[in-house]
Protein backbone atom coordinates (compact mmCIF):
# COMPACT_ATOMS: atom_id res chain seq x y z
CA UNK A 1 0.00 0.00 0.00
CA UNK A 2 1.00 3.71 -0.04
CA UNK A 3 0.47 6.86 1.22
CA UNK A 4 -0.87 9.58 -0.58
CA UNK A 5 -0.17 13.16 0.80
CA UNK A 6 -3.11 13.60 2.55
CA UNK A 7 -2.00 10.66 4.49
CA UNK A 8 -4.75 8.34 3.17
CA UNK A 9 -3.83 4.77 2.17
CA UNK A 10 -4.33 3.73 -1.50
CA UNK A 11 -3.95 0.62 -3.05
CA UNK A 12 -2.80 -0.75 -6.70
CA UNK A 13 -5.97 -3.36 -6.32
CA UNK A 14 -9.33 -2.34 -7.56
CA UNK A 15 -11.69 -3.18 -5.09
CA UNK A 16 -15.23 -4.93 -6.94
CA UNK A 17 -17.41 -2.37 -4.48
CA UNK A 18 -15.45 0.09 -5.39
CA UNK A 19 -15.59 -0.44 -8.84
CA UNK A 20 -19.57 -1.34 -8.93
CA UNK A 21 -20.09 2.40 -7.19
CA UNK A 22 -17.78 4.19 -10.46
CA UNK A 23 -20.01 2.20 -13.01
CA UNK A 24 -23.22 2.66 -10.93
CA UNK A 25 -23.38 6.13 -11.04
CA UNK A 26 -22.52 5.98 -15.22
CA UNK A 27 -26.19 5.33 -16.59
CA UNK A 28 -24.18 3.94 -19.73
CA UNK A 29 -22.64 1.01 -18.15
CA UNK A 30 -24.50 -1.13 -15.92
CA UNK A 31 -22.63 -4.57 -14.78
CA UNK A 32 -23.28 -6.73 -12.01
CA UNK A 33 -20.86 -8.34 -9.03
CA UNK A 34 -20.02 -11.17 -11.11
CA UNK A 35 -18.78 -9.21 -13.83
CA UNK A 36 -17.07 -6.27 -12.05
CA UNK A 37 -15.19 -9.46 -10.20
CA UNK A 38 -14.28 -10.85 -13.59
CA UNK A 39 -12.48 -7.44 -14.41
CA UNK A 40 -10.92 -6.79 -11.08
CA UNK A 41 -9.57 -10.05 -11.50
CA UNK A 42 -8.51 -9.90 -14.60
CA UNK A 43 -6.85 -6.10 -14.17
CA UNK A 44 -4.86 -7.33 -11.21
CA UNK A 45 -4.06 -11.14 -13.25
CA UNK A 46 -2.67 -9.32 -16.07
CA UNK A 47 -0.94 -5.80 -15.10
CA UNK A 48 2.09 -7.65 -16.53
CA UNK A 49 2.62 -8.56 -20.13
CA UNK A 50 -0.96 -9.10 -20.73
CA UNK A 51 -0.49 -9.60 -24.76
CA UNK A 52 1.91 -12.45 -23.66
CA UNK A 53 0.36 -14.12 -21.29
CA UNK A 54 -2.95 -13.77 -23.47
CA UNK A 55 -1.50 -15.54 -26.57
CA UNK A 56 0.39 -18.07 -23.88
CA UNK A 57 -3.26 -18.93 -22.12
CA UNK A 58 -4.67 -19.72 -25.62
CA UNK A 59 -2.00 -21.83 -26.44
CA UNK A 60 -2.19 -23.85 -23.07
CA UNK A 61 -6.02 -24.16 -24.06
CA UNK A 62 -6.09 -25.60 -27.48
CA UNK A 63 -4.98 -29.02 -28.53
CA UNK A 64 -3.01 -30.15 -31.69
CA UNK A 65 -6.31 -30.60 -33.87
CA UNK A 66 -7.19 -26.80 -32.87
CA UNK A 67 -3.97 -25.42 -34.07
CA UNK A 68 -4.23 -27.55 -36.94
CA UNK A 69 -7.72 -26.22 -37.50
CA UNK A 70 -5.83 -22.71 -37.57
CA UNK A 71 -3.17 -23.40 -40.19
CA UNK A 72 -5.38 -25.28 -42.52
CA UNK A 73 -7.80 -22.00 -42.17
CA UNK A 74 -4.72 -19.76 -42.96
CA UNK A 75 -4.01 -21.93 -45.69
CA UNK A 76 -7.43 -21.97 -47.42
CA UNK A 77 -7.88 -18.71 -47.12
CA UNK A 78 -4.33 -17.32 -48.73
CA UNK A 79 -3.54 -16.42 -52.15
CA UNK A 80 -1.29 -19.61 -52.44
CA UNK A 81 -3.96 -21.59 -51.88
CA UNK A 82 -6.34 -19.84 -54.66
CA UNK A 83 -3.67 -20.17 -57.05
CA UNK A 84 -2.81 -23.81 -56.56
CA UNK A 85 -5.92 -24.84 -56.51
CA UNK A 86 -6.56 -22.85 -59.78
CA UNK A 87 -3.16 -24.69 -61.20
CA UNK A 88 -4.32 -28.42 -60.00
CA UNK A 89 -7.77 -27.69 -61.67
CA UNK A 90 -6.66 -26.68 -64.73
CA UNK A 91 -4.24 -29.77 -64.89
CA UNK A 92 -6.86 -31.94 -64.04
CA UNK A 93 -9.17 -30.85 -66.38
CA UNK A 94 -5.96 -30.44 -69.38
CA UNK A 95 -5.09 -34.09 -68.55
CA UNK A 96 -8.65 -35.49 -69.14
CA UNK A 97 -9.24 -33.52 -72.15
CA UNK A 98 -6.39 -35.31 -73.74
CA UNK A 99 -6.21 -38.72 -74.52
CA UNK A 100 -4.77 -40.07 -70.77
CA UNK A 101 -8.43 -38.88 -69.71
CA UNK A 102 -9.49 -40.99 -66.57
CA UNK A 103 -12.03 -38.69 -65.40
CA UNK A 104 -13.65 -37.48 -68.89
CA UNK A 105 -16.15 -34.36 -69.03
CA UNK A 106 -18.49 -33.63 -67.17
CA UNK A 107 -15.73 -34.75 -64.69
CA UNK A 108 -17.84 -36.43 -62.27
CA UNK A 109 -14.26 -37.78 -59.96
CA UNK A 110 -13.54 -33.48 -59.86
CA UNK A 111 -17.06 -32.62 -58.19
CA UNK A 112 -16.40 -35.61 -56.22
CA UNK A 113 -13.08 -34.59 -55.11
CA UNK A 114 -14.18 -30.86 -54.94
CA UNK A 115 -17.68 -31.73 -52.86
CA UNK A 116 -14.93 -33.56 -50.27
CA UNK A 117 -12.76 -30.39 -50.14
CA UNK A 118 -15.50 -28.09 -49.54
CA UNK A 119 -17.63 -30.07 -46.71
CA UNK A 120 -14.30 -30.92 -44.89
CA UNK A 121 -12.92 -27.00 -45.22
CA UNK A 122 -16.20 -25.32 -44.22
CA UNK A 123 -16.15 -26.54 -40.84
CA UNK A 124 -12.13 -26.45 -40.17
CA UNK A 125 -12.83 -22.89 -41.20
CA UNK A 126 -15.84 -22.42 -38.78
CA UNK A 127 -13.67 -23.81 -36.04
CA UNK A 128 -11.38 -21.58 -36.54
CA UNK A 129 -13.33 -18.43 -36.74
CA UNK A 130 -14.60 -19.71 -33.25
CA UNK A 131 -11.60 -19.79 -31.52
CA UNK A 132 -10.50 -16.75 -32.96
CA UNK A 133 -13.71 -15.10 -31.83
CA UNK A 134 -13.47 -16.53 -28.38
CA UNK A 135 -9.71 -14.98 -28.73
CA UNK A 136 -11.11 -11.30 -29.95
CA UNK A 137 -13.93 -11.82 -26.99
CA UNK A 138 -11.21 -11.94 -24.33
CA UNK A 139 -9.24 -9.30 -25.98
CA UNK A 140 -11.76 -6.94 -25.56
CA UNK A 141 -12.72 -7.73 -22.31
CA UNK A 142 -9.08 -7.45 -21.25
CA UNK A 143 -8.80 -4.00 -23.40
CA UNK A 144 -11.99 -2.96 -21.30
CA UNK A 145 -10.25 -3.92 -17.85
CA UNK A 146 -7.08 -1.77 -18.69
CA UNK A 147 -8.47 1.09 -20.04
CA UNK A 148 -11.04 1.45 -16.89
CA UNK A 149 -8.08 0.83 -14.61
CA UNK A 150 -6.14 3.91 -17.09
CA UNK A 151 -9.04 5.73 -16.64
CA UNK A 152 -8.88 5.22 -12.18
CA UNK A 153 -5.56 6.09 -12.26
CA UNK A 154 -5.94 9.39 -14.40
CA UNK A 155 -9.06 10.08 -11.82
CA UNK A 156 -6.72 9.36 -8.94
CA UNK A 157 -3.76 11.80 -10.02
CA UNK A 158 -6.41 14.38 -10.84
CA UNK A 159 -7.75 14.27 -7.51
CA UNK A 160 -4.37 14.14 -6.24
CA UNK A 161 -3.80 17.39 -8.40
CA UNK A 162 -6.11 19.13 -7.16
CA UNK A 163 -5.09 18.39 -3.42
CA UNK A 164 -1.94 19.62 -4.53
CA UNK A 165 -3.02 22.66 -6.33
CA UNK A 166 -5.18 23.49 -3.00
CA UNK A 167 -2.31 23.20 -0.80
CA UNK A 168 -0.54 25.88 -2.93
CA UNK A 169 -3.15 28.08 -2.91
CA UNK A 170 -3.38 27.49 1.16
CA UNK A 171 0.52 28.09 1.84
CA UNK A 172 0.60 30.80 -0.85
CA UNK A 173 -2.48 32.73 0.98
CA UNK A 174 -1.06 31.93 4.47
CA UNK A 175 2.84 33.34 3.22
CA UNK A 176 1.00 36.61 2.05
CA UNK A 177 -0.76 37.11 5.17
CA UNK A 178 2.10 36.49 6.83
CA UNK A 179 3.87 38.98 4.85
CA UNK A 180 1.60 41.77 4.99
CA UNK A 181 1.35 40.93 9.17
CA UNK A 182 5.36 42.07 9.02
CA UNK A 183 5.06 44.69 6.53
CA UNK A 184 2.30 45.71 9.17
CA UNK A 185 4.78 44.97 12.14
CA UNK A 186 7.64 46.88 10.49
CA UNK A 187 5.78 50.48 10.07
Amino acid sequence: MEVDIDGKKSTDDCMPEKLFEELDNDPSTKLDNDQLDRITAMVNEYQGNIKSHLIEQQEKKSSRADRLADHIASFGGSWTFIVLFCAFLGIWMVINLMSLAFDKPPFILLNLILSCISALQAPVILMSQNRQAARDKQEAILDFAINYRAEQENMELKALLERLDKRLERIETQGLSRQAEREDNNR
